[in-house]
């Protein structure tokens, strides 16, 4: 690190990028909380969408959030007049590029390996490194002297959305199992006649958590299984659905961001995949004791994709459908 770097003002100015989404932006945390704790007087910023703003803005890490609808322009003429030390750039698009250019800084930048993942999906070679997502990440700040401390992820609650469990029904104030049956596309969710089987062989209260676009599978869920059964989905924001993640015994998750906010509180985390792998390295970071992943191993077609489809490509799902229901018990 150059000497020269934040003279005159006690300490360096740091930009992360990171515009997208919840998963990938609690898998920064690390990042962030690294560098605060291992730099001198580090003034640390962080650029996102502004819909994601919420899951930064109680990190007392950061200094300061700026953020942008949908082009960067909105904001160059923001960061430019705080002149940035460094800009460390942990999303890697055409977007974050435009930052760099603009700012003239130096700008480690995260590796996304997109040829090894495009090597995994369509030929099944396997060339991905043996590293979480969130070590990638350090990787970028490694120049700077700053290691990883192993602390795991952070999310922080604000006291206003923090949500009382004797507001939930009383089958489920004495503790209950999360159930995060939601995901961005449809071949990462476990179907409504899986979950619901899965439910009924818990025999334990379950909070089913999800956004609005989750309720009406959550409500037949909810209809087939009881009153063991909460509905949660679309009825709590971001932050209480984080409250209610750290406040369960457990949490049953697909591939989402939730399964992220887990593994922050250390839960134990039941994760399921379907047409994703682990081997992306998205996996729970450091999650609580317990935890496993669940997975129908040697089909011959995972992964179909590094994202995910809103229907089986190859018609039978047998991703999901396969799914070992002992595994939840």
């Amino acid at each position: 690190m150059s000497p020269s770097l934040g003279e005159g003002r006690g300490g360096l100015k740091i930009l992360i990028i990171r515009f997208s989404s919840i998963g990938d932006i609690v898998l920064t945390t690390p990042v962030v909380r690294c560098l605060k704790q291992q730099l001198p007087d580090v003034e640390v910023h962080y650029l996102t969408k502004k819909g994601f703003k919420g899951i930064l803005e109680n990190n007392p890490h950061i200094s300061k959030i700026h953020t942008i609808e949908k082009d960067v322009k909105e904001v160059l003429p923001e960061l430019k007049k705080e002149n940035f030390d460094y800009v460390i750039d942990l999303h890697n698009n055409i977007r974050s590029a435009q930052v760099k250019v603009t700012l003239g800084k130096p700008s480690p930048t995260f590796r996304k390996l997109n040829f090894k993942k495009w090597l995994l999906v369509n030929l099944k070679i396997n060339k991905m490194p043996d590293l979480h997502l969130v070590d990638r990440y350090m990787l970028t700040v490694e120049e700077l002297g700053v290691k990883n401390d192993f602390k795991g992820l952070d999310y922080f609650i604000p006291e206003q959305d923090v949500v009382n469990v004797a507001s939930l029904p009383k089958t489920h104030q004495g503790g209950y199992i999360g159930f995060v049956i939601g995901a961005k596309h449809a071949t990462k969710q476990l179907p409504v006649e899986k979950i619901i089987s899965i439910c009924k062989k818990l025999h334990r209260p379950v909070v089913l958590l999800g956004g609005k676009e989750d309720a009406a599978r959550a409500k037949e869920i909810e209809s087939a299984v009881g009153e063991l059964v909460y509905n949660a989905c679309g009825k709590f924001n971001l932050n209480q659905s984080a409250s209610l993640v750290k406040q369960a015994s457990k949490i049953i998750t697909h591939d989402t961001g939730l399964m992220h906010i887990a593994a922050a509180f250390k839960k134990e985390i039941i994760s399921v995949w379907g047409n994703t792998v682990p081997a992306f390295g998205f996996t729970p970071y450091l999650p609580g004791s317990g935890s496993k992943i669940v997975e129908v191993k040697n089909l011959p077609c995972r992964p179909c994709s590094k994202i995910g489809y809103e229907k089986c490509p190859e018609g039978h799902f047998k991703c999901m459908l396969m799914i070992d229901e002992r595994e939840f018990e």
